[in-house]
């Protein structure tokens, strides 16, 4: 796919040892989205999604919650060119 928007996020808080690259991997099939999501060593957790601005805006507003057990405690959004992507990883 290359089409739509892509966006980078960083989600901080708890967000490690929670299920979120999980939960966000099962999210982003629901909105047909595209990318990957992988921890950071300093405990966050980094995104790219990528799809239509509707779905990526669902998806970031998911990003804010984040699952149950997660403590979302700040998002930072960094836009990006789309570019050619199948499915979503976790990393």
């Amino acid at each position: 796919m290359a089409e739509g928007i892509r966006r980078r996020a960083i989600v901080r808080g708890i967000v490690q040892g929670v299920g979120f690259r999980a939960n966000a991997r099962a999210e982003a099939a629901r909105h047909d989205l595209t990318g990957f999501a992988r921890n950071l060593p300093d405990g966050g957790v980094e995104l790219e999604v990528q799809g239509s601005e509707a779905s990526v805006a669902r998806m970031l507003a998911w990003l804010a919650e984040g699952p149950p057990w997660a403590e979302v405690e700040s998002l930072e959004i960094t836009d990006l060119e789309p570019r050619r992507s199948e499915g979503f990883r976790v990393i």
